[in-house]
């Protein structure tokens, strides 16, 4: 295979992978969330479910607790239960008594060998998109602080919210930066590409897509001029080191 074909169905794969493709650890970061909340909470088990990408599905992600390892993976239609309704909504909620709730799932708990009493669910959500939903089932209410279990649960969903979010610009910028070289690979000019590239990305890496095509310039001019834009570039980068921290 030749390298121009290479980066094709490079830039073809990212595209199709999309947000499959997560950095490594966020699992982990995902799964060690909700074991602490379900330890924090005193709860028999916490849960996090994710719109698919057409938002049509809630997918258990991780969880921790009771029924952990058969919920994981579980999808259910997105406006199906009470963390259907919770996503549906964007509203938190708190069921005291499941069995007298019209709104929960029944047969999909009774799949997890685990069927709670009490449901705490709040939305994980950025300011512009609704991601999925954090459960805890059966918390310990007798906890000293349990009255303020939805506030601290819904900062339990923030953090979940910003990893997600940084999962999302990481693919997002992967894919575009591939799909990239995939253009280059078929004739395009590769600077002109990431100039391109970049009108997509945010602020960040939008900067870097246009570094990235500076590079690509200069690749095409003479060893005198990479020189010269090596020792700029290196000059910027010690004084950057040197200089004070800005307040924050």
């Amino acid at each position: 295979m030749s390298p121009d074909d290479l980066l094709r169905q490079l830039g073809e794969l990212a595209t199709s992978l999309g947000p499959a493709v997560r950095p490594a650890g966020t699992d982990e970061l995902l799964r060690s969330l909700t074991e602490t909340a379900r330890r924090l909470f005193g709860a028999a088990a916490c849960s996090l479910a994710l719109l698919s990408e057409d938002e049509s599905e809630l997918v258990y992600t991780v969880a921790a607790g009771q029924g952990a390892d058969d919920v994981t993976g579980m999808r259910i239609p997105a406006a199906h239960g009470i963390a259907g309704w919770v996503v549906q909504s964007g509203q938190p909620i708190a069921v005291a008594d499941v069995a007298s709730d019209p709104r929960f799932a029944r047969e999909q708990a009774a799949q997890t060998g685990y069927i709670p009493q009490a449901i705490l669910a709040v939305p994980v959500e950025t300011p512009g998109r609704m991601l999925g939903v954090i459960s805890l089932l059966d918390r310990d209410p007798r906890r000293p602080g349990a009255e303020q279990d939805m506030a601290l649960l819904s900062l339990f969903a923030d953090q979940a919210a910003l990893a997600l979010a940084s999962v999302d610009q990481f693919s997002h910028a992967g894919r575009v930066l591939l799909g990239a070289l995939a253009e280059a690979a078929a004739g395009d000019d590769l600077a002109e590409v990431l100039r391109r590239a970049a009108s997509g990305l945010p602020a960040a890496d939008a900067d870097l897509a246009d570094l990235a095509a500076a590079f690509a310039a200069l690749a095409r001019r003479g060893a005198a001029e990479r020189r010269l834009a090596l020792a700029v570039l290196r000059d910027v980068t010690d004084y950057v080191e040197r200089r004070p921290p800005r307040p924050r």
